[in-house]
């Protein structure tokens, strides 16, 4: 008796830790929120209305499970927050404290997918694999305060460095270092620890660089410049 009543107050003590560690982590994907989205009135309004907020409580239930090794719940946890909220959290992903899913409709995040503390991600980005890689890790690492801008598109086990921007529309293929700003298809990095690497204003997912644009406008003006050059001459 003594034993299964050991076994018992470990138990308890174990899911009582774990129950408060996901409340604390949901209270500050709440706050999270209503700092960063302008249109939050109040807590009350993200907690009802607010389907980011509802995928991340549904995920952080199934998480705990799978963690346990509690597969098939954790699934099926995860299916029915996908049919109620468009947004498909695979029960492995690791997700920190403070994400921020603005809309989220059309978010895939995959298994082995870690996000940090802080995020912003918006509606239809994909933390995905490449289909190529197998192993522990097969989708993207997220740093601390990254911003996923809509319909982004991250594939592959590679990190995005904290502190980081990725353009609405961008395909990242490989690592992006700390502190940068990444545009385009396949992703280019336009900006680094605030330097300008290409001109740019600071990201706004409206205006946005297209640097496949700049090469070729930079090429069309030495073709330009060459073929005056030949005209002079003749």
């Amino acid at each position: 008796m003594s034993d299964i009543r050991e076994i018992t107050v470990t138990l308890t003590t174990a899911f009582g830790k774990a129950a408060f560690r996901e409340i604390n982590a949901i209270k500050q994907d709440i706050d999270s929120i209503c700092e960063r989205d302008p249109a939050a009135r109040n807590s009350l309004e993200v907690v009802l209305l607010y389907s980011g907020l509802h995928a991340l409580i549904f995920h952080r239930i199934a998480h705990a499970l799978n963690k346990r090794n509690i597969k098939l719940p954790a699934r099926a946890i995860s299916q029915l927050a996908k049919l109620l909220t468009g947004i498909e959290i695979h029960p492995g992903a690791t997700i920190g404290k403070g994400l921020f899913i603005d809309h989220g409709s059309g978010v895939v995040i995959g298994e082995t997918a870690v996000i940090g503390n802080n995020c912003t991600i918006y509606q239809g980005v994909t933390l995905g694999g490449t289909g190529k890689e197998s192993g522990k890790q097969r989708h993207p690492i997220i740093g601390d305060n990254v911003m996923i801008g809509a319909g982004a598109k991250i594939l592959g086990g590679f990190k995005v460095g904290s502190n980081s921007k990725i353009a609405a529309g961008a395909v990242v293929l490989q690592d992006v270092p700390e502190n940068s700003t990444a545009v385009g298809i396949p992703a280019h990095i336009v900006k680094r620890n605030g330097v300008k690497v290409n001109p740019c204003d600071d990201l706004d997912q409206v205006d946005i660089p297209d640097p496949v644009e700049n090469e070729i406008s930079a090429l069309k003006a030495r073709i330009d410049a060459l073929e005056k050059k030949l005209s002079s001459e003749d």
